[in-house]
C-alpha cells in the first residue's frame, strides 16, 4: 500500500519525497489540487477562533452563514437554502427524508449502476445488487429505471416522492446523458409533483468544465447534493433546496433532521476559501481544452475509449485484470489512477483542475508507456 507524507498541488509524495501525479484528485475531492494556501491558511484562522461549539443550528456561527450565502450566490434563485452535514451519504440521506416529507410519497426512483453512498438509505438507492444483498432488507418503496432511457421515465407517476440521479454518472463508469433526456426527466417531474434530487456530489465545483453539470442540460434540479470539492479537503456535505421546501424539516416533528458534526466550522471556513479560490483563479477556464488534450493523447490499441465531460473521464480496457495491472504499474511510475466500483473495465481520470497542459503530457505519457510495456511483458496484444 502506498504511504503518503506529503501533498502539494497536483502532486502526493511518499517518504522517499517520490512525487506521484493525483491523476484522481482524492475521488474529486482536490479539484483546486492539494493544500491550497488560502485553504490552509482558512483553516488555521478558525482553528484559531474556535472549533465545534454544539448540534448544528443551536448557535450563529458566522462560517456556516458566510459559506452557505457564497453557495447561494452561484446556485440557481430556486435554490436558496443549504443544510450542511458531514458527508456526500448523509447529504443523499437528508434529500430522502426532505423528499418523503415534503411531498407526503413513500415511492422512490433511482437508476441502475448509481452510486449515492453506503450508509442505509444510501444504500437503498444503489444500483448494484452486490453491494447490497448483505444488507437487506433496506427501504421499500424503491424503484430502478435505466439511466438516459427515456422510455423508463414513465414510472414516475404521482406516487413517486422523488427520483435520485447522478447528473453525470460516476461509479458506472462516467456516463453522461444526453440534453433531450434531461430535459423530459424535469419535465416528468414536473407533470407529476416529484421531486427531482440531483446528485453533484462527484461532479460538483468545476469538475465538469462548469460549476454545475446540471448546467450543461438547461435544467434545474429541485434538491441538490453536495460534498467532496464542497470542502476543499475537509470533510462536509450538503442538501440545498427551495426554502418553501427545506422548511418542512422545522415541524411535525421538530428537529426533522439533526446532525452533531455537520457544518464543522473549520470545515465551512476551509469549503468558503476554496470556492473563492475556484472563482477568483477563473479555474474553470480552460477545462474544455484540457478534456480535449486528454482524449488526444489517451490513444492505444487497448484503450477502447475515452469518455466523460471535463476532467471528469475514463478510459475503457477490456478486463479488469487490464484495469488492475494497469493502475498497479501506473502508480509505480508516478500516476494515481484507479477504477470504477461498478465499472471495473475502465480507468478513472479526473485530476485536480489546476492541472496544466505540460502535466497533462507527462501523466499520458506515463499511461501510455505503461501499456505498451505491458503488451510487451504480457506477449500478447490487449
Amino acid at each position: 500500500m502506498l504511504q503518503i507524507e506529503r501533498a502539494k498541488g497536483i502532486y502526493l509524495y511518499g517518504p522517499d519525497d517520490k512525487p506521484y501525479i493525483d491523476f484522481v484528485s482524492g475521488f474529486a475531492v482536490s479539484n483546486i489540487g492539494h493544500c491550497h494556501p488560502k485553504v490552509v491558511q482558512a483553516i488555521k484562522d478558525q482553528v484559531d477562533r474556535y472549533m465545534h461549539l454544539a448540534v448544528y443550528g443551536e448557535y450563529v456561527q458566522s462560517p456556516q452563514v458566510l459559506y452557505a450565502t457564497k453557495l447561494v450566490s452561484i446556485f440557481p434563485d430556486s435554490i436558496n437554502s443549504v443544510y450542511f452535514v458531514n458527508s456526500g451519504a448523509e447529504a443523499t440521506e437528508g434529500a430522502l427524508k426532505l423528499a418523503k416529507r415534503y411531498t407526503g410519497r413513500s415511492k422512490i426512483i433511482s437508476c441502475n449502476n448509481a452510486y449515492h453512498g453506503s450508509t442505509h438509505g444510501a444504500l437503498s438507492v444503489m444500483g448494484n445488487e452486490y453491494f447490497k444483498e448483505a444488507y437487506r432488507p433496506l427501504l421499500p418503496d424503491v424503484h430502478f429505471i435505466e439511466f438516459n432511457k427515456t422510455e423508463d421515465l414513465q414510472l414516475i407517476d404521482e406516487d413517486t416522492a422523488c427520483i435520485i440521479m447522478e447528473t453525470i454518472q460516476g461509479e458506472a463508469g462516467v456516463r453522461v446523458p444526453d440534453v433531450a433526456y434531461m430535459q423530459a426527466l424535469r419535465k416528468r417531474c414536473d407533470e407529476t409533483g416529484t421531486l427531482l434530487i440531483l446528485d453533484e456530489i462527484q461532479t460538483g465545483f468545476g469538475r465538469t468544465g462548469k460549476l454545475f453539470a446540471f448546467e450543461h442540460f438547461g435544467i434545474v434540479p429541485d434538491i441538490l447534493l453536495l460534498a467532496k470539492a464542497l470542502g476543499g479537503g475537509m470533510p462536509i456535505g450538503a442538501f440545498c433546496a427551495n426554502r418553501n421546501v427545506m422548511s418542512v424539516l422545522a415541524e411535525n416533528p421538530i428537529l426533522g433532521h439533526i446532525t452533531t458534526f455537520g457544518g464543522h466550522p473549520v470545515c465551512c471556513a476551509a469549503g468558503l476559501a476554496s470556492l473563492e479560490a475556484l472563482l477568483e483563479e477563473d479555474m474553470l477556464n480552460g477545462i474544455d481544452e484540457k478534456e480535449a488534450l486528454l482524449i488526444s493523447l489517451l490513444v492505444h490499441p487497448a484503450i477502447k475509449e475515452v469518455r466523460g465531460k471535463g476532467l471528469m473521464l475514463c478510459i475503457q480496457l477490456e478486463t479488469f485484470k487490464q484495469v488492475e495491472d494497469i493502475s498497479k504499474l501506473c502508480i509505480e511510475n508516478g500516476v494515481i489512477i484507479d477504477w470504477f466500483l461498478h465499472c471495473e473495465t475502465a480507468l478513472r481520470i479526473a485530476p485536480p483542475l489546476i492541472i496544466t497542459h505540460d502535466e497533462i503530457k507527462k501523466a499520458c505519457k506515463i499511461i501510455i508507456s505503461v501499456l505498451n510495456n505491458y503488451q510487451i511483458q504480457t506477449n500478447k496484444a490487449i
